[in-house]
C-alpha cells in the first residue's frame, strides 16, 4: 500500500493503524484494545464520584425499590455478577439513564416516571448492561485514541511529501475518521446493547414485547430527529426494526 493509499485510508475512516485487538465472547467478534480494563475501571470511579456530588439523589423508597428490584433480577443474568453494582436514582425530569462500566448505574426520575411496567425498566437497564458487557467503553475510548495516532501518522506521511499538513487539513481528516469509523461504531454499539439486552430481560422473565413498546413510546418523544448518518445513536426506525427482528431470530416472540 502506498503513502497516498494510508492517507487517503485514514481520511476516510477505513484504515486504523495500530494493532492489538481481543475476542468479546458476548458480542462474538474481536475489539480493538489500546485502554486496560484498571484504567477504565479507574476513570469510571472517579466519574461516578463526581456524579454523585454533582446530582442531587433521590432517597424516595418507591422510586428505588423499583429500581433496586429490577437491577438486582437482571444482574443475576448477565454474567456480570463479579461488579460492584450499585443503583441511583437522580432526582430530575430529565428522560435519561445511564451506566459506567464498573457496574454504578443511575436512572433519572423522569424516564422512571414514564415506565410503567418492570420490563420497561428492565429493557433499559439490559441496555446499559449490555454497554458494560460489550466493553464498548473501552473501545471506544480506543478508538479514539487510534484516530489520534492515525492522524499524526498522515502528517508525518504528508510531510516527508513536502505537504503543509495544516491545521485545515487535520479538521479534514479528523472528520474523515469521526464519520467513517467512530460514529458507525457508536450506532454499532447501541445495537449491540439493544441485542444484548433483550436477551437479559428474557432471561430475567421479562416479556420481550415490553422492550418495544418502551422503544415505540420513546420515539414518540423525538421531536427532532437528526439524521443518522451524523448520529452516534441509530434512528429510532432502524432501532425498533433491528430489536423485532431480533426477537424473531431467537424465537422470543
Amino acid at each position: 500500500m502506498s503513502r497516498r493509499d494510508i492517507v487517503l485510508g485514514i481520511s476516510a475512516g477505513t484504515i486504523i493503524p495500530v494493532a492489538g485487538c481481543a475476542q468479546n465472547s458476548a458480542l462474538g467478534r474481536s475489539q480493538l484494545q489500546l485502554v486496560s480494563n484498571d484504567q477504565i475501571m479507574l476513570l469510571s470511579q472517579q466519574a461516578w464520584q463526581e456524579a454523585l456530588q454533582r446530582e442531587r439523589v433521590l432517597r424516595d423508597p418507591r422510586y428505588n425499590r423499583r429500581l433496586q428490584r429490577v437491577g438486582a433480577n437482571m444482574v443475576a443474568r448477565t454474567g456480570l455478577a463479579d461488579l460492584d453494582w450499585e443503583f441511583v436514582v437522580i432526582d430530575s425530569d430529565q428522560v435519561n439513564a445511564w451506566v459506567l462500566p464498573n457496574g454504578k448505574v443511575a436512572f433519572y426520575r423522569g424516564i422512571l416516571d414514564i415506565m410503567e411496567e418492570d420490563g420497561h425498566i428492565a429493557t433499559v437497564m439490559g441496555h446499559e448492561m449490555g454497554h458494560v458487557a460489550g466493553r464498548h467503553a473501552a473501545e471506544r475510548a480506543s478508538q479514539q485514541r487510534a484516530s489520534q495516532i492515525g492522524l499524526q501518522i498522515a502528517g508525518a506521511l504528508l510531510q516527508q511529501q513536502g505537504v503543509d499538513f495544516n491545521d485545515d487539513m487535520a479538521a479534514a481528516l479528523g472528520a474523515g475518521v469521526t464519520y467513517g469509523v467512530i460514529l458507525p461504531y457508536s450506532r454499532q454499539h447501541e445495537f449491540e446493547a439493544d441485542r444484548l439486552g433483550v436477551d437479559y430481560m428474557v432471561m430475567a422473565g421479562y416479556a420481550p414485547h415490553q422492550a418495544l413498546d418502551f422503544w415505540v413510546a420513546m420515539s414518540t418523544l423525538h421531536q427532532d430527529a437528526s439524521f443518522e448518518f451524523m448520529s452516534t445513536h441509530p434512528s429510532d426506525e432502524a432501532r425498533i426494526d433491528a430489536m423485532r427482528a431480533h426477537i424473531a431470530a431467537q424465537g422470543y416472540a
